[in-house]
């Protein structure tokens, strides 16, 4: 039962931020409807953005502790979603190729109003500094996100060192032990060990987005966020739908609703 309630607190956490999601998206395009050139509204929006998701971070941070292992390989992920996952999230080098999308993007639609000398500030217009600089946070970003694959690798290698190797070859049948307790004590290990690459991994994440709206000027930054969360949300509704068609939400027994839902009531909360 208290596994049950833990696994519903862990979906609760995170169809809650999939629906706060679409809430900041309705916001940040009222934004640049309304207040395109209002350069302190354009900061506190994408102020606002930021804490949402460092509290999201945080709420998961939380729950994590009891199950770390549950956040890698989230039951309650659609398929695709999950197929994309790193170290329980989106890489933050691809936060970064959204940037070079955009800027090709946005360049080549308005290419002709671009060599007319027509100019609106968006992040199609991004300069050469600015460039530069999302450049450096890329090597930077590849170079962090790196150590972090290999950290995890190596985690996941050692599964397969003493003492699990050495019961699992010793024990008469399959997942037998008379050692139980040391087979417990040696997967608490390793679920605290992918707890704390997760709590690193949030971090880089986070550090990478706040790097990019940095260089951002405030216009450019809120259109960017718009992309990151229409690219999210996206994601997760075409995800659900496939699943749904493939028969593969029926299978789990999961319910994984669209993100233009209302977001499901919190179980009992969890004995710390």
């Amino acid at each position: 039962m208290a596994k049950q309630i833990k696994q519903q607190q862990f979906q609760c956490c995170y169809q809650n931020w999939v629906a706060q999601q679409q809430l900041d998206l309705d916001e940040l395009l009222q934004t640049l409807t309304n207040y395109p050139t209002d350069v302190d509204y354009l900061q506190l929006i994408t102020k606002k953005m930021l804490t949402h998701f460092e509290n999201y971070n945080n709420s998961r941070a939380q729950l994590a502790k009891h199950d770390g292992p549950s956040f890698l390989a989230p039951s309650w992920g659609s398929t695709f979603v999950n197929s994309f996952l790193w170290i329980g999230g989106c890489r933050p080098t691809l936060m970064i190729r959204l940037v070079y999308a955009l800027c090709g993007s946005h360049l080549n639609t308005h290419l002709k109003e671009f060599l007319e000398g027509v100019r609106h500030g968006n992040i199609g217009e991004i300069s050469s500094l600015q460039l530069k600089r999302i450049d450096e946070l890329h090597a930077k970003t590849v170079k962090e996100q790196d150590k972090l694959s290999s950290y995890m690798a190596t985690l996941q290698e050692r599964i397969a060192d003493e003492p699990l190797m050495l019961l699992a070859s010793g024990c008469r049948g399959v997942g037998e032990s008379s050692e139980g307790g040391v087979v417990d004590i040696a997967m608490d290990t390793h679920a605290l060990d992918m707890y704390n690459v997760l709590m690193e991994a949030d971090k880089l994440r986070m550090s990478t987005l706040k790097g990019i709206l940095e260089i951002f000027t405030p216009l450019q930054a809120v259109e960017f966020l718009v992309a990151a969360k229409k690219l999210h949300l996206s994601l997760h509704e075409w995800s659900s739908r496939r699943d749904t068609r493939m028969g593969i939400t029926h299978l789990l027994g999961s319910n994984n609703p669209s993100s233009s839902g209302d977001p499901p009531p919190l179980p009992p909360p969890l004995e710390p």
